[in-house]
């Protein structure tokens, strides 16, 4: 009985061996693998400036255009029993170039349009704080970018924004 346990014992250390040495050349290959990569990522973000340069160039020959909307003064909406306040707000149009600004113009009153309605339904509260006026970004973008289509317009910018 003690020869087949000796046995069993000597079949699981044959039976366990190589099982080590194929964990072993995996860990090695998996090594050799990640420092190749991290070479090669490395070599690419210090040492390759020809794309960097190029996207510089390209930068720097198309300046970005800005397009001045004319103000806009509504009064907002309010519930009853409250104080009617107003909304005066003078934006301007981010655009990747002047060839846009002319196709713009056209459309100028469908856009004054699109702003005046989204900013009468507009709460005093809505406007609270940083992320308020984040939301009144966005949603201005949305809608003139809807205005214009297939045009597209970067950003709205604030030049004045007053609540009375």
């Amino acid at each position: 009985m003690a020869d087949n346990e000796r046995a069993e014992a000597v079949e699981g250390e044959g039976s366990g061996a190589p099982t080590t040495g194929k964990r072993n050349l995996i860990i090695i290959a998996s090594a050799a693998m990640v420092l190749l990569l991290g070479g090669v990522g490395g070599y690419l973000l210090f040492f390759n400036t020809k794309h960097d340069a190029k996207t510089e160039e390209v930068a720097a020959a198309k300046p970005t255009v800005f397009m001045d909307v004319p103000e806009v003064t509504v009064n907002m909406a309010s519930g009853a029993g409250e104080r009617t306040q107003y909304l005066k707000v003078k934006v301007v149009l981010e655009v990747k170039d002047q060839p846009v600004v002319a196709q713009i113009q056209p459309v100028l009153p469908r856009v004054m349009d699109m702003f005046q309605t989204y900013l009468r339904e507009l709460r005093p509260s809505d406007l609270n704080g940083s992320v308020g006026m984040f939301r009144l970004k966005e949603e201005l973008t949305r809608r003139v970018n809807a205005a214009i289509s297939p045009n597209q317009v970067n950003a709205v910018l604030f030049k004045e924004i007053l609540v009375q």
